[in-house]
């Protein structure tokens, strides 16, 4: 359309250009009922922080590798009626900014000290997912007298407790992990569409805030480009060379998945190749998993320890109620 066209009015121009403005605002909106900020950390780097609100005591989410506090969209809303849920995007992914420094555990549990002294936030629990897990042991032990308790959810790895006797991330690393079908052009013909190949592979639904942190939303509303996040070309050094935390001091609930299952697309598979690549997987990670329990067990004896079989991975997705359950019992002791 040319602007400059003398026939159309500017009334006609809003007329013909708010109604494609509003189905694509609305189609590439962010569903969860958060509220979003930018906070300095100590370097000037500004976090994203997401707020769902709510009243008692805080708890500050964290996530895992390479996603961003929108991950959370869909299971923090069910803490909200008794609990103030916050969540943070670590620096180098989604809305937080970026920098060059190492992604040391000790200098991100830093980053997240920093939000809680803006927010103001007393004793608050922290709970993080996956490689989370790395800065929750950070705080717990660089700063133990600023949080109630840690909850890792699959995330007690060695990157969080390594005394010397757990299997290091390089043999975890090592372990084949079958990959499930790319999406196809009508997986992506909208972000429900792609929520619902999420569900055929992996057996539940991923948070449509988190897909519009990776995907970029077309005019139409239908998925577009991967983003990349700079904080991404980074994890792969950290996880070969991270601090080793014999401890972890206060109160702890770690939620270990056990067999970890790669999701229906390959237990249900029809293809023999893809069943025994799953089998493999499992067969290769199961001694690796229960070896890290039982060292953490032993090592830190007060801390509480869960093991969901056959749960995915991302255990607060697939096992909502029982990570829910476990987590609500932990909080009720602090």
């Amino acid at each position: 359309m040319r602007l400059s066209t003398p026939l159309l009015s500017l009334l006609a121009l809003t007329a013909l250009l708010t109604p494609r403005a509003s189905a694509q605002s609305q189609a590439c909106a962010d569903p969860s009922p958060h509220k979003q900020q930018l906070i300095a950390v100590a370097d000037g780097i500004h976090l994203e922080v997401l707020d769902w609100g709510g009243s008692g005591r805080p708890l500050v989410f964290l996530a895992g590798g390479g996603d961003t506090a929108h991950v959370f969209d869909d299971f923090a809303p069910a803490l909200v009626p008794t609990y103030h849920v916050y969540a943070i995007t670590r620096r180098g992914f989604g809305a937080s900014g970026s920098s060059t420094p190492d992604n040391d555990s000790r200098h991100l549990g830093d980053d997240v000290v920093a939000v809680l002294d803006a927010l103001h936030l007393d004793h608050p629990v922290l709970i993080g997912h996956s490689i989370g897990g790395a800065e929750l042991s950070a705080v717990a032990n660089q700063h133990p007298h600023r949080v109630a308790g840690v909850v890792y959810l699959d995330a007690a790895y060695a990157y969080a407790f390594d005394d010397g006797h757990v299997p290091t991330m390089e043999q975890l690393m090592s372990i084949d992990t079958p990959q499930p079908p790319a999406p196809q052009a009508a997986d992506l013909a909208s972000f429900h569409a792609l929520q619902s190949y999420y569900v055929r592979v992996l057996g539940f639904t991923y948070p449509e805030g988190e897909l519009k942190q990776w995907r970029q939303c077309n005019a139409d509303g239908s998925v577009g480009a991967e983003r990349g996040f700079p904080g991404g070309s980074t994890l792969g050094a950290f996880l070969k060379s991270y601090p080793k935390f014999t401890a972890i001091p206060g109160p702890a609930l770690a939620i270990f998945a056990m067999p970890h299952t790669p999701g229906p697309w390959a237990s249900t598979s029809t293809d023999p190749k893809v069943l025994q690549a799953a089998k493999s997987y499992a067969a290769a990670l199961t001694p690796l998993t229960q070896a890290q329990i039982s060292a953490f067990q032993k090592a830190i004896p007060t801390a509480r320890v869960v093991v969901l079989p056959n749960a995915h991975h991302y255990v607060y997705l697939s096992n909502r109620a029982d990570v829910l359950r476990e987590l609500n019992a932990f909080l009720e002791t602090l």
